[in-house]
């Protein structure tokens, strides 16, 4: 229901035969091109920020540009590009990108792909990622140890700059061996673009960083990457023939773009690395151990395209578990209630909800009652529009209920901010005079921030952490909320070697899901609502049940993977006690 800046999206193709050869089979040079088009169109879910593209010519002769990158901003921005290059931009390897702001920076010079320029096409280097890194601090302090001033702080720039000084380092190396063998000239060159190693490049830049990522990338002389985190956290697939090596943020992406069944279409393991040489030799290397699997649950429930064969049926698992609390909710009373979901990514978990009612013997009433009226975007307003933004995203369906005889329960993906609901859903549906709603959603209570690569960055803006808070005030545990402040600081005074603890995990301790629950529902029922309201939540024990295989649950337990998420969910308490209740606890 309320659309968060998220995950971005990535598409890599690497052309193993001539140009001419595509010509001749498909009927255009430009064969690499159009897959690229349609993989991002495909991925447009996951940024509509911005987007870049970037082609190497491994052909090109000398003199001539070699490598190529485009870029726009806005959610057009595929469109636009694709528009505007022309004849030149057709080569063997290319790479797109699709962003949404995890840092609020905002502008084309943000936008991906990244570009290090040299003379040395083995020293090009071309940089675009799924990520976000928790320990910028940490690798910018790096760099400038070393002598380097990075033009811009973020960590997509400083992630190319890393890359590419140890690059440069490889390059270096392989010099050093043509010299001793007594190569001189352009036979250097060659000597340099057919032995570069990226696994060294990697392997001696990706163990600096913290967070979850997949980074893909580009040479000048015609090799190309990508690497994922060695916990999961970030998706990535890959097909290999012996025309193309093709990677993506989401598997059905590459099935329908090049029309393949899912079992041919392989994950990239945590830590590791498909790398393709000058010489379209393709390989997988293990660049950092594999940690924990622990590969984002929010992806299965939220993020990726509903249209995966796991995901689907593990989206309807989510609804069918949450059939028994419902029934609770309602008083076993399924004659007397409609049941709707909120569109457009609750439905698969809408199926599943009302299957497994019908598995238990009951007859469902079903209603389109909530329709997405208009696109209004109201995740890039500004937080004071947001509210008014919001009353006018959804419209109902008149006269779907029997009014003050009917309950309505409605599904949806995720309860995160509960604006929407607060601003827009509960008044319009209390329109409807339903004798109970009962909202359901198919994800846990949010409780914690996310840190490596989705925009909940802020504890306040989560309605589960706002209720907590809301009962320790009524109970006058005030001084709770003090010793929260003092460790979760005193832990921000701790070295990347020291054992890392999440201290707003104490916030919840002392009230159980349904206290929550309550709370939640009471703070966001809107002033002059006559209907009651409650809320069901799905378990954390569901949510495994139903995704068995993507165990990263930190936004509902705090259990973050990395000490870089620990220490940045300390520091987001200690902001919001800082901003906001620094008078209480003077």
């Amino acid at each position: 229901m309320e659309q968060l800046k998220h995950e971005c999206g990535v598409a890599l193709i690497r052309l193993l035969k001539p140009l001419e050869y595509y010509e001749q089979k498909y009927g255009t040079k430009r064969y690499g091109l159009n897959k690229l088009y349609l993989m991002m169109e495909k991925q447009h879910n996951r940024g509509q920020e911005g987007a870049g593209i970037a082609c190497v010519k491994m052909d090109a002769p000398v003199g001539t540009e070699y490598m190529f990158r485009e870029r726009a901003e806005g959610k057009d921005a595929i469109t636009e590009i694709f528009k505007r290059i022309d004849g030149d931009f057709v080569g063997q390897l290319y790479m797109g990108h699709l962003r949404y702001s995890t840092t609020g920076r905002h502008g084309l010079q943000y936008v991906h792909p990244f570009l290090r320029r040299n003379n040395w096409r083995a020293k090009n280097l071309c940089l675009c990622g799924n990520f976000n890194m928790t320990n910028i601090d940490d690798v910018f302090r790096l760099l400038t140890s070393q002598g380097q001033s990075p033009r811009v702080y973020g960590d997509a720039y400083i992630t190319l700059e890393l890359m590419g000084h140890r690059l440069d380092r490889e390059v270096e190396r392989i010099y050093a061996c043509a010299k001793e063998n007594g190569l001189e000239g352009k036979d250097i060159t060659d000597y340099i673009e057919d032995n570069v190693e990226m696994a060294n490049v990697l392997k001696t830049t990706m163990l600096h960083f913290d967070g979850g990522y997949v980074m893909c990338g580009l040479t000048g002389s015609g090799e190309s990457f990508a690497v994922r985190d060695p916990w999961g956290i970030r998706p990535a697939f890959y097909y290999v023939d012996d025309e193309v090596v093709v990677l993506a943020s989401e598997r059905p992406v590459i099935q329908t773009c090049f029309d393949l069944k899912a079992d041919v279409i392989c994950e990239l393991l945590p830590g590791q690395s498909i790398i393709v040489r000058k010489n379209g030799k393709c390989c997988l290397q293990q660049i950092l151990p594999q940690r924990q699997n622990l590969a984002c649950s929010f992806e299965r429930i939220y993020f990726s395209r509903g249209s995966d064969r796991d995901i689907y049926q593990e989206r309807k698992r989510l609804g069918e578990q949450v059939t028994k609390d419902i029934m609770g909710a309602i008083g076993g009373d399924v004659g007397h209630t409609v049941f709707s979901y909120i569109p457009n990514t609750a439905e698969v978990a809408f199926y599943g909800m009302t299957d497994g009612f019908r598995r238990a013997g009951h007859e469902v009433r079903i209603e389109k009652v909530v329709w997405k009226d208009i696109k209004l975007r109201t995740f890039i307003a500004e937080d004071n529009e947001r509210n008014d933004l919001a009353a006018h995203v959804y419209d109902i369906t008149y006269g779907c209920l029997k009014p003050y005889e009917d309950n309505l329960v409605i599904i949806d993906d995720s309860i995160v901010r509960g604006t929407t609901l607060r601003e827009s859903i509960f008044k319009m549906l209390d329109r409807l005079h339903p004798k109970k709603i009962v909202m359901v959603s198919s994800a846990p209570q949010i409780r914690y921030p996310d840190y490596y690569g989705i925009d909940m960055s802020k504890l306040e803006e989560l309605c589960a952490f706002r209720a907590a808070v809301a009962l320790i005030r009524e109970r006058g545990w005030m001084q709770l909320i003090a010793d929260v402040y003092r460790a979760s600081k005193n832990s921000l005074r701790k070295t990347t070697g020291d054992q890392f603890e999440n201290h707003v995990r104490t916030i919840y301790a002392p009230f159980s899901v349904e206290e929550i629950n309550r709370k939640i529902a009471e703070m966001l029922r809107p002033e002059g609502m006559h209907t009651p309201v409650e809320l069901v939540f799905q378990s954390i024990e569901g949510l495994h049940r139903a995704c068995p295989c993507h165990a990263g649950d930190w936004y509902f337990t705090g259990h973050y993977p990395t000490p870089g998420g620990i220490r940045l969910v300390n520091q987001a308490f200690v902001d919001y006690v800082d901003n906001v209740l620094k008078l209480e606890l003077k």
